[in-house]
């Protein structure tokens, strides 16, 4: 999955720096991720969420705040509404560069900011929040009583949080006292989920009733059961963010393309000979050729075993495309090549990589080459892979009374 970094300029005048998580196959669409109070773009649910996403098919931009990460500027003059800012700026730079984002994301603090960025935000057709608050005040409810009376006493005071020292300003306090949060919601006219752990002991779960109240349909809520605030657990972060793709498919518009297509094969039969524990005849209209496990699981080895049949459907289909794509543009491809393996990962929910690797051959500059491997992605067997499929079965009958009449 393809990763790459994206800076926009804040309205402030300082950089933001992002990254974009690439779907491998073409966008169902675009989404920005806004994390948590003090986490960045880095954090672990920020990174589980945009990569599962991605690999649902819709690309994610995460990004850092203002003083965070890599970001410019600094945390101690960033406000709740300067955060909805940026939000806003990611958008329009998005936008500008051919993603414009229809899915908003956000956790904890994050998910305050993208209620209240939406109404600003005419693209958008769906928003998302996990474990975030009702009021944005509650952030304040992280600072002790001695911190806030420093604050709100000398304008300004160093507070730990996360374990991490930050100078905040009494400008923050303030800011976050005046927002009406519950009003945006209100007023949000989108589609909207809402993800919240009953026992998350940082932002209780009664926020998540309250933004749910305020809300007007369509609205959605999902329990994230034992989770914690900040997904620290893998699996919470992943099934998340498979709620989220799922449901987000809903409402983003239906995806629409222009891509080479291979001609429709004909039905594959698979036969057993009797020879060896596994061997199978195939044949698919004029063709013949075998099947096989390896020896090392019982098999004799003289054929390709299933999974290999599959990796040489997507290095076929990725050849193929490339070609055909390739003198559609008129491009001087001499020759591609494509090698397919496949492994399992058994920590991820999506257990299976296919990794590929492509071979260009011929004058080509960095810009064709770019191309022809962004059209491989997209060939019709990678997004059979990516998106799946449904696989109706169904006994023949006919054939097994065929079969008990002989044996009579």
């Amino acid at each position: 999955m393809a990763s790459q970094s994206f800076e926009f300029q804040s309205p402030k005048g300082y950089r933001l720096s992002g990254r974009i998580e690439q779907p491998e196959t073409t966008p169902r669409g675009w989404a920005i991720l806004a994390h948590c109070f003090t986490c960045g773009k880095e954090s672990l649910a920020s990174v589980r969420v945009a990569r599962a996403l991605a690999l649902n098919g819709i690309g994610v931009l995460r990004f850092d705040f203002a003083g965070l990460g890599t970001s410019g500027g600094a945390f101690a003059d960033a406000t709740f509404a300067a955060d909805v800012g940026d939000l806003v700026a990611a958008g329009a730079a998005m936008a500008a560069s051919g993603m414009a984002p229809t899915l908003l994301i956000g956790h904890s603090l994050g998910g305050a900011a993208v209620l209240a960025a939406a109404g600003e935000m005419p693209m958008i057709k769906a928003v998302a929040t996990v474990a975030a608050p009702s009021d944005v005040a509650h952030v304040l409810h992280h600072f002790d009583a001695d911190s806030l009376r420093r604050i709100e006493a000398e304008g300004e005071a160093e507070v730990s949080l996360a374990n991490r020292p930050f100078i905040l300003r009494k400008g923050f306090i303030d800011d976050v006292r005046r927002h009406d949060l519950e009003a945006h919601i209100a007023k949000l006219h989108r589609p909207l989920l809402i993800l919240h752990a009953p026992r998350d002991t940082t932002v209780g779960i009664e926020n998540a009733g309250r933004i749910f109240a305020a809300a007007k349909h369509p609205k959605s809520f999902v329990s994230l059961d034992d989770a914690d605030h900040l997904l620290t657990r893998r699996a919470d972060a992943d099934y998340a963010a498979t709620i989220i793709s799922a449901w987000a498919l809903r409402c983003l518009p239906p995806l629409m393309e222009d891509l080479p297509q291979v001609e429709e094969a004909h039905g594959v039969i698979a036969e057993e000979t009797g020879k060896g524990a596994y061997q199978l005849a195939m044949r698919s209209g004029r063709h013949r050729f075998l099947a096989d496990e390896p020896e090392s699981v019982g098999g004799m080895g003289s054929g390709l075993s299933p999974y290999e049949l599959v990796s040489a459907g997507l290095a076929a289909c990725t050849t193929m495309t490339m070609r055909m794509y390739a003198e559609r543009k008129g491009y001087r491809l001499t020759r591609a090549r494509t090698v397919v393996t496949h492994s399992k990962r058994p920590d991820e929910v999506r257990a299976d990589l296919f990794t590929r690797t492509i071979t260009l051959e011929g004058p080509l500059d960095d810009e064709q080459r770019q191309k022809i491997l962004a059209i491989a992605d997209r060939c019709p067997v990678d997004l059979t892979l990516i998106r799946g499929s449904d696989i109706e079965t169904s006994l023949n009958d006919s054939e097994a009374n065929t079969a008990a009449l002989a044996s009579s």
